[in-house]
C-alpha cells in the first residue's frame, strides 16, 4: 500500500486575450477497492464557475465557464491517493472463460455491447488478422492470449511520447510502427476486440519512481486498456510497459474511446494565430 500525492498541471497561451468557451475537465482519480481518494482540489485562473457531474461511466466530470476574455488558462487539479493494487495480481477468471475461445453470458453480453462492438473500420483485416496470429491453436489459454497481445503491441510498435492532441487509427499505428501510450491503448483495446473480448479505455496516471517501465516517463498522464473476463471482472492491461494489474495505475475516466477519457478539453473564441500553445505537468510524489 502507498500514499500518493498528485499535481496536474495544464498551462494554454494566446497572443492575446481570447473569449474561453466551457472546458471539460477529468482530473479527480476514480475510486475503486484498489484506489482510496483521500483528497481532492482543483484551481482554475482565470477564475471559473465549475459544475460537477458523472459520465455514464461513472467518471467524474467539471465543467468550467468563464465570464471575460483571457490571454493565459491556467487548470491544476491536486489529489491524494492510497494504492491497494497488489504487485503481482492474481485473478480468479471463471471456469467458463479460462480457456479461449469462449462466450460471455447473455446477461453479460447485453452490459458489455458497446465494448465489444469494433470503433475503426479494419478494410482488408489487417487489424484483425494481426491479432489473430497470437492465437496458438483452436483453444488457447485466455490471460496468455491476452498477455501475448500486450507484450506484442510494444514488440511491434516503438514508442514516440506527444503532447499534441489526437490519437492514432489502430491501422495508422501499425502501419507507422510508432505511437504514444494512448495509441497503444487503442490499439490493444480495439485487437481484443476483434478477438471477441469486451475492452475499455482508461486514462490516468502512471507512478513508477524507480524508472522501471519500458515505456513512457514516470509521474505522468497514462493510457491503458482493460478487459472483462468473467469472474475476474475488469484487467488492467498496459500494454506501453507489459504490464498486467493496477499496480503504480493511477485511473481518472474509463470510456468505449479515448476521446471520452481526455484530461482536459475545451474551446476559445479569437483568431487562428492566437493560440500559441500548451504545457502539461504531472508530479506524483510520495
Amino acid at each position: 500500500m502507498s500514499v500518493l500525492r498528485i499535481r496536474h498541471r495544464t498551462s494554454y497561451r494566446y497572443r492575446r486575450p481570447v473569449q474561453l468557451g466551457p472546458h471539460r475537465l477529468m482530473l479527480r482519480p476514480r475510486e475503486s477497492r484498489e484506489v482510496r481518494l483521500l483528497e481532492s482540489t482543483l484551481d482554475i485562473a482565470p477564475a471559473a464557475g465549475v459544475s460537477w457531474a458523472d459520465d455514464v461511466f461513472g467518471s467524474a466530470v467539471a465543467t468550467a465557464t468563464f465570464a471575460g476574455p483571457a490571454d493565459t488558462l491556467v487548470i491544476e487539479g491536486s489529489a491524494v491517493v492510497e494504492l491497494r493494487a497488489p504487485p503481482w495480481p492474481v485473478f480468479d477468471v471463471a471456469a467458463g472463460a479460462i480457456r479461449y475461445p469462449f462466450s460471455y453470458s447473455a446477461d453479460d453480453s447485453i452490459d458489455l455491447a458497446p465494448f465489444l462492438q469494433m470503433h475503426y473500420a479494419d478494410p482488408g483485416g489487417a487489424l484483425s488478422g494481426w491479432a489473430r496470429g497470437f492465437v496458438r491453436g483452436s483453444e488457447t489459454d485466455t490471460l496468455a492470449l491476452l498477455k501475448d497481445l500486450a507484450a506484442g503491441v510494444t514488440a511491434r510498435i516503438a514508442y514516440q511520447g506527444r503532447e499534441e492532441e489526437g490519437t492514432q487509427s489502430p491501422q495508422q499505428t501499425l502501419a507507422r510502427g510508432w505511437g504514444s501510450c494512448r495509441d497503444f491503448a487503442v490499439l490493444f483495446a480495439e485487437a481484443a476486440r476483434s478477438l471477441g473480448f469486451a475492452a475499455r479505455i482508461i486514462s490516468g496516471y502512471l507512478h513508477n519512481p524507480d524508472h522501471a517501465a519500458v515505456s513512457s516517463v514516470a509521474g505522468s498522464t497514462h493510457a491503458w486498456a482493460e478487459v472483462y473476463l468473467s469472474g475476474a471482472g475488469w484487467i488492467a492491461f498496459d500494454p506501453t510497459n507489459r504490464a498486467v494489474g493496477g499496480f503504480n495505475l493511477i485511473p481518472v475516466a474509463v470510456g468505449r474511446s479515448i476521446a471520452q477519457v481526455m484530461p482536459v478539453t475545451g474551446t476559445f473564441r479569437g483568431t487562428t494565430d492566437d493560440y500559441l500553445g500548451m504545457t502539461v505537468e504531472v508530479h506524483i510524489m510520495p
